[in-house]
């Protein structure tokens, strides 16, 4: 029998940390402080450490670290956030759901980030925030992001860093590049726990203060509230968790480049198969290995009958979604994210994907395309 082959594999993951995840676990269980207990904030020192970003709020989910960044600076009714159209749902959602205006700016066809060119042209007088996504693993072109916002009167950049933690970006750690950085600890993500989690960045000791207090209910102290907040704490036994998974994850890290660059190598000479840009400036941790096909439903069916796992990310752009119809405002031409969005899709990587199994994969993507 084949053996079946995983698009991210975290069973391997554990058989390898079992040891490490095991006691840390069993640390929380029986010590019982399941909210709020030692491993959150020592979690936020190793993170500080690790970044070099000052401050560290670890949060329930990377889309509270984003609605919870919004609120600190204040975004509100009728303000408008600009940020891509390709990426997740939760980029956008969280604009929305403090009654903000989405303005989505077309992406670079090479990277699928963000296209600069295409921001400054954006901004009026209302923006107050840009969310630029470290889209695939990839950081964007922050510094020419936060050089336009600071152009254009210190407009708060976050960066939606969900699929990039532990890349760089000239010689930064992405999470560290701009105003607010937001991570994901979602279990698919380079580092993630077992369930829900994520984390806040920031060296502005007065929103790290802020961010503190939204993600609990905007307490001060407790029963005190000088703020309007929600309830957005990481658990304890997930931080346990991925206090676990960074005492390797410098290793997981050099083993997606290398699987990256084995990928790259395969595809070299495949004239029906484009993919992604890395700029040399910075480093990309393949948080999916996307390439982009002409032909994406007759090869994706080909390689579904081959027994190799692919997804989508993303198939329909958020401009085109019934949610934000009335909702966004759209500023220029999407033309690349439309032209991405159908063209894109994601094979399998992990720090244990072997290099047998890549030639299986890019051989079949090779016949299919």
């Amino acid at each position: 029998m084949t053996e079946k082959i995983e698009f991210i594999d975290l069973k391997a993951q554990y058989r390898e940390l079992k040891t490490a995840i095991d006691a840390r676990m069993a640390r929380v269980l029986e010590h019982g402080q399941f909210i709020m207990g030692p491993e959150v904030r020592e979690l936020e020192n190793a993170l500080e450490q690790r970044t070099g970003a000052a401050h560290c709020i670890t949060v329930s989910s990377g889309t509270e670290a984003l609605l919870i960044a919004l609120m600190a600076l204040g975004i509100k009714s009728g303000d408008e956030v600009i940020t891509t159209p390709f990426t997740f749902v939760a980029t956008a959602e969280v604009i929305a759901l403090l009654g903000a205006v989405p303005v989505f700016v077309d992406v670079q066809t090479d990277t699928c980030n963000i296209d600069p060119a295409a921001l400054e042209a954006a901004i009026t007088p209302r923006t107050r925030a840009i969310i630029p996504v470290s889209l695939y693993g990839q950081p964007a072109d922050m510094d020419e992001i936060n050089a336009i916002a600071t152009r254009r009167g210190n407009i708060a950049v976050i960066e939606d860093a969900a699929q990039s933690f532990g890349a760089t970006y000239r010689g930064k750690q992405s999470t560290n590049l701009s105003a607010i950085g937001c991570t994901s600890f979602f279990p698919s993500k380079p580092l993630g726990c077992y369930g829900d989690g994520g984390a806040i960045f920031t060296s502005d000791p007065t929103l790290a203060n802020a961010m503190r207090e939204i993600r609990v209910h905007g307490q001060a102290k407790r029963y005190y509230h000088t703020r309007i907040g929600v309830g957005g704490r990481m658990d304890t036994l997930q931080c346990a968790v991925v206090l676990a998974k960074l005492e390797r994850f410098d290793w997981e890290i050099q083993q997606r480049l290398a699987a990256g660059a084995r990928y790259a190598a395969l595809f070299d000479g495949c004239n029906a198969t484009t993919l992604l840009a890395v700029r040399p400036d910075r480093t990309c941790v393949w948080g999916q290995y996307t390439v982009m096909v002409d032909n994406r439903e007759k090869v994706l069916d080909a390689l579904a009958r081959g027994g190799i796992p692919t997804a989508v990310h993303y198939p329909v752009p958020l401009h085109r979604q019934p949610a934000y119809e009335g909702l966004c405002r759209v500023a220029g031409t999407l033309h690349n994210a439309d032209l991405v969005a159908s063209r894109v899709f994601s094979l399998p990587m992990h720090p244990y994907l072997e290099a047998a199994t890549q030639e299986k994969i890019a051989a079949a993507v090779i016949a299919a395309a």
